[in-house]
């Protein structure tokens, strides 16, 4: 196969041989008077094609209207988290660290950095589901438009378009963009990491190669060390590829590192030496450290599943499965799995052959070429994330999988773009490139056709309209050569059409659905997946172990009609971890809500599902606490919230409970602090019995509200924290009930028995 010599703009020093062939990619344009700005910004550049500025427009407007649908349905999401920017609303010391609650008990189990924005949003709107979520949405209309700027420099408007396209109607991505967990800042720090490491290898501009520093250590502060997985590849590639000296080249990568680590490190600096009496514990550590956190539970713990303090993870001892570890069998195929592959694998196939052959075609260009540089770097970064997720033991959520989606629309778009301009040159290069199109759109439509078959009874006509029309346009892309442009045109579409029909399918479905709780999925149940829309299995791939053949409802879709089916709780016959619902799993114990016993689903009423014990898709109206509230909020009762808030302004917590999400749930009804007790999984030795007697005495605290579910000290140890504060409050204070909610009041003792 003929290569060509595809030039670049290279302002530093060349290597010694013939002049680059010029780059067929558009120069930037002139600048223009400051009064023509606005035309500019509607017209584009004087290079682009005439639709190429409104086509952008369109595309960000259309975005736009996707992510902000119905996006107050999902009420606050995550209470985990809006519980924290409830608090960082109220109180500039909670912003800070990132605490559950505005007194300050304890921080989230991450970086702070993705709470700042709802956080802001919230003290100037009031808190709302909307205020919370908004920004969430806006980060996921800006990382549209940055890939689509990324993409276009080397590769031209029609191929950004198809980039941004693809990225905004992948399913997880529009979950996660309309959610309020981490991934979405993380994403798009990366995705204009990406564009600022292409900009510095257009011509070794120390200032593109800082900001990339910068973006990294703001991802560290979002998520930490998942925001760095990306960086040797990209570290690489500009030490042997930038247009400069390799000393100069060098110089620039240490120059990055140091803004990476500034701009990451300052607020890890001022929390390592803030005197730990003073500040929040640090959700997720069990030693009060956040570089503890960092290296331990949110670190290498997730490569390798020692994870100290999480909800049963762990790879080590897990039984059975391909190198399977406590969160499902790892392997090259896992991320094409039941459970996995309607988040993210729809272009998979496609971006992987579309990278090779990007990478041919550009192979024999001189060094410093920015097109292969941009494939180099692309897909590096999905090969890296791809690696990883395929093959990490520790804690593995389907939403995890957003990290991919920039990725594969940037590379999937380049590689088309390429093979579209070698199959116009014509001759033996252009029906070669042709027939790989060919191949690329007929596995992309039988991709489709595979995971739309994972939902036999949702749409069924789609999955066979994706599959004739996907194969219809690989004959037509074969036979262009016959037909004629027109034809090649009207084929591209439709292969364009088949490609993104199933994600678009999907992503319609999610944001037409309320997405609750800690656990969450794009699109319809699947047939095989980790227990339907909750994300936690019923004994499927992907379950951690503790999970498996016990307690699991059998419930896929939730949510429809006045009446649905759930995946309860239930009682099961298999334990679990010390320490969660029931004295083990969620089928060790009385289902939290409608449950039938021994695994049985439960009937959801009113619209709304039955407990889930993954935290759930949400589907439907707002239901009890998954798995007793671990990983989803508890309904509060009226009548209880209106007990909590009397005087609650006399106690520096008006309640304390047992785990984060438990505690948020009463937290965001009130507006009012709640300590949670064990931190996020109830497993935190935060507070000691000895600290929480103490707080107890100076009358800090008001209530203590009962989980019913025994979580004890969770799974993941704590040293039974959790379990000894409930005991004691158990055998010393006057218990009532309100609204079918048992509360202690921890300003009156219980009366001695008399026996």
């Amino acid at each position: 196969m003929t290569t060509y010599d595809y030039g670049t703009h290279d302002h530093g020093t060349r290597e010694a041989g013939p002049p680059p062939a010029p780059d067929p990619a558009p120069r930037p344009g002139p600048r223009t008077p400051g009064g023509s700005r606005l035309a500019r910004a509607w017209r584009g550049r004087p290079e682009d094609p005439r639709w190429a500025r409104p086509a952008l427009w369109a595309l960000l407007a259309v975005t736009t209207v996707l992510y902000l649908w119905s996006l107050s349905a999902s009420g606050y999401a995550n209470q985990f988290y809006s519980a924290a920017v409830q608090a960082g609303s109220e109180s500039w010391k909670a912003f800070f660290f990132g605490s559950s609650d505005a007194a300050n008990s304890i921080t989230v189990d991450k970086p702070p950095a993705a709470l700042w924005p709802m956080a802001l949003s919230v003290r100037l709107f009031g808190l709302s589901s909307w205020a919370v979520l908004v920004p969430e949405a806006l980060m996921g209309v800006a990382t549209v438009g940055v890939l689509y700027a990324a993409v276009r420099r080397r590769f031209g408007a029609g191929a950004g378009l198809i980039a941004g396209a693809a990225l905004a109607v992948t399913p997880v991505a529009a979950l996660m963009f309309r959610f309020n967990n981490p991934d979405a800042l993380l994403c798009l720090l990366m995705v204009t990491a990406v564009y600022c490491v292409l900009r510095a290898l257009e011509d070794a501009r120390t200032k593109w190669l800082v900001l990339a520093g910068v973006c990294f250590g703001l991802g560290f502060l979002t998520k930490t060390l998942q925001a760095w997985l990306i960086l040797p590849p990209l570290a690489v590639v500009y030490a042997v590829c930038a247009p400069a000296r390799f000393g100069r080249r060098i110089g620039q990568l240490l120059l990055a590192g140091l803004a990476m680590v500034v701009s990451g490190g300052w607020w890890v600096a001022i929390v390592e030496l803030w005197p730990a009496s003073s500040r929040p514990y640090i959700g997720g550590s069990q030693h009060n450290s956040f570089l503890e956190l960092t290296f331990g539970y949110n670190g290498l713990g997730r490569i390798n599943g020692d994870e100290t303090g999480s909800v049963g993870g762990g790879g080590r001892g897990a039984p059975g499965g391909r190198g399977g570890g406590g969160w499902g069998d790892t392997g090259i195929d896992r991320l094409f799995g039941s459970d996995m592959g309607g988040q993210i694998a729809w272009l998979l196939p496609a971006a992987f052959i579309l990278l090779a052959a990007g990478i041919w075609l550009t192979w024999r260009a001189k060094r410093t070429d920015t097109r292969r540089a941009a494939f180099l770097v692309w897909g590096g970064a999905l090969l890296m994330t791809f690696a990883t997720f395929s093959f990490m033991s520790g804690i593995f959520h389907q939403y995890y999988n957003i990290a991919l989606a920039p990725y594969i629309a940037a590379v999937v778009a380049m590689g088309a773009a390429l093979l579209w301009e070698r199959r116009n040159e014509g001759g033996r290069a252009g029906a070669v490139a042709s027939a790989v199109l060919a191949v690329t759109v007929a596995v992309t439509a039988y991709t489709s056709y595979v995971l739309l078959g994972r939902s036999p009874d949702w749409h069924p006509w789609l999955r066979w309209a994706v599959l004739i029309g996907g194969l219809a346009a690989a004959a037509g892309l074969l036979l262009t050569a016959r037909l004629g442009r027109n034809a090649a045109l009207v084929a591209a579409g439709l292969g364009l059409a088949a490609g993104l029909a199933g994600p678009v399918a999907y992503t319609l479905n999610t944001v037409d659905t309320p997405k609750r709780g800690s656990i969450v999925t794009a699109g319809p149940s699947v047939a095989g997946a980790m227990g339907g829309p909750g994300g936690f299995p019923g004994g499927g791939r992907g379950a951690p172990p503790w999970m498996r053949n016990g307690g699991q409802g059998a419930g896929q879709q939730a949510g429809q009609g006045t009446q649905s089916q759930g995946n309860q709780a239930g009682q099961g016959n298999q334990g679990g971890p010390q320490g969660m619902p029931g004295g083990g799993s969620p089928g060790g114990g009385q289902s939290p809500r409608n449950g039938t016993g021994n695994g049985q689903g439960g009937q959801g009423q009113n619209g709304r599902p039955g407990t889930l014990p993954g935290g759930g898709m949400g589907e439907g109206g707002r239901r009890g606490g998954g798995m007793g509230g671990l990983l989803d909020g508890q309904q509060v009762n009226a009548d209880v919230e209106t007990k909590l808030e009397k005087n609650a302004d006399d106690y520096t917590w008006a309640a304390a409970a047992i785990g984060s999400q438990n505690a948020a749930s009463y937290q965001l009804a009130t507006e009012k602090p709640v300590m949670a007790i064990g931190g996020f999984n109830g497993s935190d030795p935060s507070p000691t019995l000895a600290q929480f007697k103490e707080y107890v005495k100076q009358g800090k605290i008001h209530y203590f509200i009962s989980s019913g579910t025994g979580m004890g000290g969770g799974p993941g140890g704590g040293g039974g924290t959790s379990s000894q504060i409930t005991s004691w409050i158990e055998a010393t204070y006057k218990k009532v009930t309100v609204g079918g909610t048992t509360l202690y009041d921890l300003t009156q003792k219980a009366a001695k028995s008399s026996g």
